[in-house]
């Protein structure tokens, strides 16, 4: 849990936009589950 709070945390400390800051939410942390899936394989 303190992973999420760390991630809005960075979001808010980068000062991203609304569409920005909504693609950091959602795409990247699916992007980065899709790298460490491949690298514990």
């Amino acid at each position: 849990m303190g992973w999420v709070a760390a991630w809005l945390f960075t979001i808010g400390y980068l000062h991203l936009g609304f569409w920005k800051g909504f693609f950091a939410i959602v795409v990247w942390p699916y992007f980065i589950g899709v790298h460490v899936s491949t690298l514990v394989r």
